[in-house]
């Protein structure tokens, strides 16, 4: 079980005080992040412009890279980042400074095939579980069990009804007999609560202003290094 980091995710400038944008702020609280707990970080890449880009992945790699020496570091593949499927998939194909592993949404009509991108590449993919229908979809797929984890991403707001749409895709997940890796998360309101509930099934989890900016106490956290903070904590007293 791990705790990742999500720095940034698509949250607008304005999110955050310490939201960070470019590949300097990204490298430095990423290192910040992994020295307050966290295992891994998963990163959107932006532009000069501010706005998420599949082009921008090289060089926010690289300084990434520099800053945070042997973490693993995931990027989104989301279609809205460049809003075209070849767009999307060109830009991916011309990487070179490769992530550790992309999200992949199954939600996303060109999902499949930028899932082989990516295996082509040698890049791991995370598949990203929203519905029972997104598990349905991944467990119809030949490449099912290549995937280098499984995200459950509820974005619910009602705990009952996110651990009900939670408990649908581990089923699903089950029957197929994708035995991967998961990691659980949810946004805003969820996000201690899914913390938790990760926990409670041994399983992985991610904290950051992707998906919150509240501590548990309903305060506003500094900024990502908090989060992760507190989430490792909840981790060490629980298996205590």
């Amino acid at each position: 079980m791990i705790v990742q980091a999500c720095l940034n995710g698509a949250r607008p400038r304005d999110y955050h005080p310490r939201l960070p944008m470019t590949p300097d702020a990204m490298a430095a609280d990423g290192a910040a992040c992994v020295l307050a707990g966290a295992a891994e970080l998963h990163i959107h890449p932006r532009g000069p412009d501010g706005r998420e880009s599949l082009e921008a992945i090289d060089d926010t790699m690289r300084v990434v890279r520099r800053a945070c020496p042997g973490t693993l570091i995931g990027v989104s593949t989301g279609a809205w980042i460049e809003g075209d499927v070849e767009r999307t998939r060109d830009c991916i194909s011309r990487w070179r400074v490769l992530p550790d592993y992309a999200s992949v949404n199954l939600s996303e009509p060109d999902a499949p095939a930028v899932i082989a991108l990516l295996h082509q590449m040698g890049v791991g993919v995370e598949a990203g579980l929203a519905t029972v229908a997104d598990a349905e979809r991944l467990a119809s797929l030949a490449d099912r069990h290549r995937v280098f984890r499984v995200l459950i991403e509820i974005e619910a707001q009602d705990p009952a009804g996110a651990d009900a749409v939670a408990d649908g895709i581990a089923r699903v997940l089950a029957r197929a007999d994708i035995v991967r890796p998961i990691l659980l998360h949810g946004f805003d309101d969820t996000v201690w609560h899914f913390v938790a509930r990760a926990h409670q099934k041994r399983w992985s989890t991610r904290v950051g202003l992707e998906d919150g900016r509240l501590l548990v106490n309903g305060e506003q956290a500094s900024g990502n290094t908090e989060l992760v903070a507190e989430a490792a904590a909840l981790y060490r007293r629980n298996a205590a």
